[in-house]
């Protein structure tokens, strides 16, 4: 067999396209929902983080060293394997869900507490000047500066982490690498592999560029 036939074999491909095109689909629910949970709890720890009572504060901080510390796969098959010794059973798409959130939860609150301490303080101030309620100024004056701030590292944590939802498959998770591993197994070809691979780049690439674009936004209009 050459080359071809054995990496790109296109027969191999169209025979396991079904299988692909159901893992991509898990794929993107994975980090579809791990993106929206662990940005909106990634916010909600910072602010606990930067705002919170001092026994609040530590835990956030506990929190956010820990499963920045962690390796993904590690807790992946904590979650997984590890929670029903105490009784607690996900399926492999909540274990995996819940690992990746708490991850990138952790990486969204360090990114958010440094757009908030680059806000000028003065700004704060004048608003508790006003009489505004803290929770006022921090949805009107804190948080959409911090946002402008933070969205191209977070952005980039995003694609790290939609990037990591390949490790799911440790758990049994049938996302796209899962498929084309099984695919390789049923068609003894690593043709499947390499068609996933491509998928990755499809959906992935544009994600990368996106984030370059976002930071040459945001660095000429700090100039300006």
């Amino acid at each position: 067999m050459d080359f071809f036939d054995t990496f790109l074999n296109w027969p191999v491909m169209v025979r396991v396209w079904p299988m692909l095109v159901r893992g991509i689909a898990n794929t993107f629910a994975l980090a579809t929902a791990t993106l929206i949970i662990g940005s909106i709890a990634g916010v909600l720890i910072c602010l606990v983080r930067l705002y919170g009572p001092k026994p609040l504060r530590w835990l956030a901080i506990a929190y956010i060293d820990v499963f920045r510390a962690l390796p993904i796969l590690v807790l992946l098959v904590l979650v997984y394997y590890a929670l029903p010794f105490v009784g607690i059973r996900l399926n492999s798409f909540s274990a995996a869900v819940l690992s990746l959130s708490l991850v990138l939860s952790a990486f969204t609150a360090e990114v958010f507490r440094s757009g908030i301490q680059a806000i000028p303080k003065g700004q704060i101030e004048a608003a508790e000047a006003l009489g505004l309620p803290f929770h006022v100024t921090v949805w009107k004056v804190i948080l959409p500066q911090a946002i402008r701030i933070a969205i191209p590292p977070h952005t980039s944590n995003s694609v790290a982490i939609a990037k990591d939802t390949s490790l799911a498959s440790v758990v049994a998770m049938p996302d796209l690498l899962k498929q084309a591993t099984d695919a390789q197994a049923l068609t003894a070809n690593p043709s499947p592999l390499i068609a996933a691979a491509i998928m990755y780049l499809i959906v992935l690439l544009p994600a990368v560029r996106l984030v370059a674009v976002l930071e040459r936004r945001f660095a000429k209009s700090d100039v300006r």
